[in-house]
C-alpha cells in the first residue's frame, strides 16, 4: 500500500486561501511550558549494544500511543463540522492517498482514524514489527517506520494548527510540547523524515529542540576555590 500524502494550498473550491492565522503557539508564555528541562538528544541516542530496528520499533511504537493519547484528549473538539480538512500550518490542507493512489479530501477526525487504524495495523503485525526473540526485521522496516513517522508529524501538526487552544484550556501545553520536541529531535537523529516533508512546523521546531536555557541560579552560580 503506498501512502504518500497529498498537500495543497489552495482551498477546494480553487480560491486562493486567506492570510494565515497567527500562530498562538509560537509565543513565548506557550513555548517555555515543558514537562522536563534536559537535552532530549540523550533520549533517542542508541544505546551501546542495541539493535537499530529494535531501537527504532521501540520508539515508533512508544510515539504511535503518545500522539494517538495526545490527540484523544482534543478529539471531541476535532469533529467532521469544525475540522472539514486536514489542516496544518502554512496552510496547508493534507490529503489521504489509498491504495490505488487517489488522494481523498476527507474531514480531520477521518484523516487521523485513517493514520491511526494503519499505523495500529504496522505495529501490531509480528512479520514487521517482531517482537520474538531472533525473528528479523524485514527488508521494508526502514522504509515503514519512515512513513509511520510522516503520518504522527501531521497528527501532531493538525493539533498545534486547530486545537492548540483546546490543549491550553486543559493546561496540556507542556506535554504537547515535550512530546513534539522528542519526536522532532528522534526523526532528526535518525533520519526518518524528509526536512522539506516538516518544514510547515519549522519555526516551532527550532524553539522547542534547542535545549532549555540554563535557570538564572545556575547561570549566576560561581564556584569559589
Amino acid at each position: 500500500m503506498d501512502w504518500l500524502m497529498g498537500k495543497s494550498k489552495t482551498k477546494p473550491n480553487g480560491k486562493k486561501p486567506p492570510a494565515e492565522e497567527k500562530k498562538h503557539y509560537l509565543e513565548p508564555e506557550y513555548t517555555k511550558v515543558r514537562v522536563v528541562d534536559f537535552d532530549l538528544k540523550e533520549l533517542v541516542v542508541l544505546p551501546p549494544e542495541i539493535d537499530l530496528n529494535e531501537w527504532l520499533a521501540s520508539n515508533t511504537t512508544t510515539f504511535f500511543n503518545l500522539i494517538n493519547l495526545q490527540y484523544s484528549t482534543i478529539s471531541e473538539f476535532c469533529t467532521g463540522d469544525t475540522c472539514q480538512a486536514m489542516t496544518a500550518a502554512c496552510n496547508t490542507i493534507l490529503l489521504w492517498q489509498d491504495e490505488k493512489g487517489k488522494k481523498i479530501k476527507c474531514t480531520a477526525p477521518q484523516y487521523v482514524d485513517f493514520v491511526m487504524s494503519s499505523v495500529q495495523k504496522i505495529v501490531t503485525d509480528e512479520d514487521i514489527f517482531p517482537t520474538k526473540y531472533g525473528k528479523e526485521f524485514p527488508n521494508t522496516f526502514e522504509t515503514l517506520v519512515k512513513k509511520i513517522c510522516r503520518f504522527l508529524f501531521h497528527v501532531l501538526a493538525h493539533i498545534y494548527w486547530a486545537h492548540f487552544k483546546e490543549t491550553v484550556a486543559l493546561d496540556l501545553q507542556g506535554h504537547l510540547n515535550t512530546l513534539y520536541a522528542h519526536f522532532i529531535v528522534f526523526i532528526r537523529v535518525f533520519n526518518l523524515v524528509d526536512p522539506k516533508e516538516i518544514c510547515i512546523m519549522d519555526d516551532l521546531s527550532e524553539v522547542l529542540c534547542n535545549p532549555p536555557p540554563p535557570s538564572p541560579t545556575a547561570q549566576n552560580h560561581v564556584t569559589e576555590r
